[in-house]
């Protein structure tokens, strides 16, 4: 059937642009994002989970040398806050930084709203990450991240088209198991699953052109 009139000649209706956060949105994102963050932390280390990204990386490299962790979680840190400026930019990389700041004081108030925790290893591991997960989800909505492999996985997923979620999993469980001689191969294989948990919440809700906000 061929229509005519009018309706034949219309254009097609353009697709509506990108509705960009405001900046009380960002502010409350933030909030939000970091405090299910230091939430879901709270909840892995009231089952001594072992944790990974740079924090975990850290620890391991502490082990190794025998230097404090202060010395060199920020060095760990460095070079993904070069790249943070260098690719995504200073209103990146200071929101990250801000976002960082916020769960570093917002884990002793966990502690203390939720002292003497007492929980199943495997619902902490599990619930844990599934919240910190989708703290980090809200924060990238936000345009920002938690600093560390973070960083490179929002980076490695604009430039090549890998899912941000896998590729931080990919990072997370590599640090995870190379603690296997730390913390034993039990808690060490826990503590994979719970990173492969938080990621897959990331890689089924953070994917190239399914979020248009900015």
């Amino acid at each position: 059937m061929t229509t005519t009139g009018p309706a034949a000649t219309r254009p097609p209706t353009a697709a509506a642009a990108p509705l960009p956060h405001s900046r009380a949105e960002d502010v409350a994102g933030l909030l939000v994002g970091t405090f299910l963050a230091s939430l879901g932390l709270h909840l892995l280390h009231a089952a001594s989970a072992v944790t990974g990204g740079t924090a975990g990386l850290a620890l391991l490299l502490g082990y190794a040398a025998g230097l404090p962790f202060g010395v060199l979680f920020p060095l760990v840190n460095l070079p993904f806050v070069v790249l943070a400026v260098r690719v995504k930019g200073w209103a990146f990389t200071l929101r990250s930084a801000l976002a960082v700041a916020a769960v570093s004081l917002l884990s002793p108030l966990q502690a203390a709203c939720l002292p003497d925790l007492r929980i199943d290893p495997v619902y902490a591991v599990l619930a844990g990450n599934l919240v910190a997960g989708t703290g980090l989800l809200v924060l990238f909505r936000h345009r920002a991240s938690l600093g560390g492999f973070g960083v490179l996985a929002l980076v490695l997923q604009e430039r090549l088209g890998w899912r941000a979620g896998y590729v931080q999993m990919v990072l997370d469980v590599a640090v995870v198991t190379a603690s296997v001689a730390v913390v034993g191969p039990a808690v060490a294989a826990l503590s994979a699953a719970g990173a492969v948990v938080l990621n897959l919440v990331l890689a089924m809700n953070h994917r190239p052109g399914r979020y248009t906000g900015s």
